[in-house]
């Protein structure tokens, strides 16, 4: 099973194939995914330290480049986790002041 560690709460290790933003939700990364997790909102954004995915969906790649941000974070909730990785979380939840991180996404990417 891959690892993933979580800046500032540790290691983990994830079945494969599991959504980012939720492996990170069940494993106390506190992420934001106001939208549901389809690629709209840009909250459930992360840094990778380490083991940045290569593919990138096309919901993903045309939201980043509509808001000049590809190349400067990726979207948790576009991303699986199928191999090492190490994430920072840039929007807590625990930060943002709202009552609720969003509606759970899905278990499989979407759109």
């Amino acid at each position: 099973m891959p690892q993933l560690t979580i800046e500032g709460v540790g290691t983990v290790e994830v079945e494969k194939g599991v959504r980012l933003v939720l492996a990170l939700e069940d494993n106390g990364g506190d992420p934001l995914h106001r939208c549901g997790g389809y690629a709209r909102c840009t909250t459930c954004r992360v840094e990778f330290i380490d083991g940045e995915p290569q593919a990138m969906t096309t919901a993903e790649k045309e939201k980043l480049e509509s808001q000049g941000n590809l190349g400067k974070f990726r979207l948790s909730c576009q991303c699986t986790v199928d191999h090492d990785m190490h994430v920072k979380v840039l929007k807590p939840f625990a930060e943002s002041g709202l009552e609720d991180p969003g509606s759970r996404p899905e278990d499989h990417v979407t759109p």
